[in-house]
């Protein structure tokens, strides 16, 4: 081993952690999210939303003129009450009148906008949860393996909600908040003096820089309330999905126990967070009164003194009114963009998580001739350290039907996973009619092979719609074509509604010869050119197992089939029988001549034949 192996260039083992904590730094600010989330404020491909987008800014800025100039009106109005000013031409009533119909039209401005904007942001918020949905979908099988349910759908459902605030107050409270403020600041400025405006920047920064420090400390302890909730929610979802195993094992309590566990760490950290919002709130109300009862006793003072009208003094507390309102406004919306950018931010790094298995550039769909699937030398391993198939090289001709056999652990299910391109092989190929399946479409791929696995899993929809779910928009007479085909139909028309008998989630209102028997029709309407049974009726009592070959092997008609089995009798009419032992193939052949060359097959099939009959 060389010495630039042992000891690594230090400035190179030094850039990956930096530039790891930079992204980290981003995410935690919240820039990518808000430099992911700003294209869809102006959508390229829709005109329609961009001219929404201009028209709402535009009812913006007019609903701004608006909130500028009714301090004047309320100031000439007291003006002319009191007498201070000439009559103007208005009156008092006019001018009275002139302000309710000022602030009518500000208010009506702002729901224009708010109007005119919302197709923005739904259609925002519909394109980024269907890209996420779709990217799930995209993520590999190791993902969602090892990722759990209930946390990933919470932080989907989070994510999801917070596009349209975010993209609504982005646009329509911070920018418009610093416009109102310094125009505001510049009213007072040049109307009275220098030190209102002073008094109103120092009250402003400081209530500012409180507001986002505060906020900051707080997004801490909202991530970690959000991670007891996901945690509490992902407990809960699966202990429903696990209805059964908590009742065969008497674990209600046990199960409430671990939810109360999770519900009392989100308990603590919604505690501290609601805590903490009582603090800024009263120090935001502290800055904020400080700096509206300072600029109405320099107005009072200067009222006293007959260089100020009371109508002026009146101005400046209409102003300062309407700087309190949008800052405290700041305040909540600071908020709020804080956790909708962290609860984005999670759902980003969710759309950032790269696919595992992807189609090459230029990938063409798959060219079935006559389905020959061939295994040329396949090596893979879920983990790298530890090889599942070692050197595995198959055939299955066109028409063919080829078993895979062999104990728990020595690789047979991952055959069928990688067939199906669930996951890459790490070594050699896997073709079909000469394809590797690398270079084709995913989509073509899925099309071109048809699986029924050991265990079922049906939408919670009637009959009719998980049947359909193998050729969307197929006839009534395939559905009942392929029903009878599966030896369900019969069962079927029995029921009280027919095909449109719901079926329960994960289908637990049938049986399992039931489910098995709709996933067989299933398959069937689809019909691929290559058929995988991955130990389809291991989880099958034997009378049922019988009744499911039967229409098993009116499926396998005409096609290619891969058959995994445990049982040996559900294969002993296979055209080929391979025996797997720890990755490797160790025999092939018919029944028959593993039978004759007594070997590890000879020996499986003795032992199971014993046990049967036992």
């Amino acid at each position: 081993m060389t010495s630039s192996q042992t000891n690594p260039d230090p400035s190179q083992t030094n850039q990956a952690p930096d530039a790891a904590q930079i992204a980290a730094e981003e995410r935690r600010s919240g820039w990518r999210t808000i430099r992911r989330v700003a294209p869809y404020l102006w959508p390229e491909t829709r005109r329609d939303l961009r001219v929404r987008v201009v028209l709402a800014m535009l009812t913006l800025v007019l609903a701004k003129v608006v909130t500028m100039l009714t301090p004047f009106l309320y100031k000439y109005a007291v003006d002319t009450l009191s007498g201070e000013a000439s009559d103007l031409l208005l009156g008092a009533v006019g001018l009275t009148v002139a302000y309710g119909m000022a602030r009518l039209f500000m208010n009506g401005f702002n729901q224009l906008r708010d109007a005119l904007f919302a197709a923005v942001a739904q259609q925002a918020l519909r394109r980024l949860a269907l890209e996420t949905f779709t990217h799930i979908h995209r993520l590999s099988l190791r993902y969602h393996i090892t990722r759990k349910t209930g946390g990933l759908s919470r932080i989907i459902e989070r994510g999801v909600k917070g596009v349209e605030f975010l993209l609504r107050f982005l646009l329509f409270s911070v920018g418009p908040l610093a416009l109102e403020l310094m125009l505001t600041s510049l009213v007072l400025f040049l109307w009275f003096d220098v030190w209102y405006l002073a008094v109103i920047v120092l009250t402003i920064a400081a209530y500012v820089q409180f507001t986002f420090k505060v906020t900051e400390w707080r997004v801490k302890l909202r991530r970690e309330m959000n991670k007891q909730d996901t945690d509490a929610n992902q407990k809960a979802i699966d202990s429903l999905l696990n209805f059964e195993t908590v009742k065969y094992f008497g674990a209600e309590a046990r199960e409430a126990r671990r939810y109360d566990i999770s519900m009392a760490g989100y308990e603590q950290a919604a505690l501290k967070t609601s805590y903490s919002l009582a603090f800024l709130n009263f120090g935001q109300a502290l800055l904020i009164n400080g700096g509206l009862v300072a600029v109405m006793v320099m107005a009072a003072m200067g009222v006293q003194r007959g260089e100020l009208t009371v109508g002026d003094f009146v101005m400046v507390n209409a102003y300062m009114i309407q700087i309190t309102m949008p800052l405290n406004f700041l305040g909540t919306v600071y908020r709020e963009i804080r956790q909708a950018l962290v609860d984005m931010g999670e759902m980003f790094d969710l759309l950032e998580q790269p696919a595992e298995v992807t189609d090459k550039p230029g990938a063409k769909d798959i060219d079935i001739r006559g389905g020959e699937v061939r295994l040329d030398n396949v090596a893979f391993g879920y983990d790298p350290a530890r090889p599942i198939l070692k050197g595995v090289s198959l055939t299955a001709g066109a028409g063919q039907n080829v078993a895979i056999v062999g104990p728990s652990g020595s690789g047979k299910s991952t055959i069928g996973r990688l067939l199906f391109r669930f996951y890459d092989v790490s070594g050699g190929s896997l073709s079909i009619d000469g394809q590797d399946v690398r270079d084709i479409t995913q989509d073509s791929l899925h099309k071109a092979v048809g699986v029924v696995p050991q265990d079922t899993v049906l939408f919670n929809d009637t009959i009719r719609y998980n049947i359909e779910y193998g050729r969307e928009g197929a006839s009534e007479e395939e559905i009942i074509e392929a029903s009878k085909s599966a030896q369900i139909h019969d069962f079927i028309t029995s029921l009280p509604e027919g095909y449109d008998t719901m079926v329960g989630e994960r289908g637990l209102k049938l049986s399992g010869g039931e489910k098995q028997r709709v996933g067989i029709a299933r398959t069937l309407l689809k019909n691929p050119p290559i058929l995988l049974l991955d130990e389809a009726t291991s989880a099958l009592d034997t009378e049922t197992e019988q009744e499911i070959q039967g229409a098993l092997a009116r499926a396998a008609e005409g096609r290619t089939v891969l058959m995994i089995a445990h049982r040996l009798s559900t294969v002993a009419d296979a055209d080929l029988i391979v025996v797997l032992q720890d990755g490797e193939i160790v025999e092939r052949g018919t029944h028959s001549d593993l039978l004759a060359r007594d070997g590890r097959y000879a020996s499986l099939w003795r032992r199971q034949q014993a046990e049967e009959a036992a």
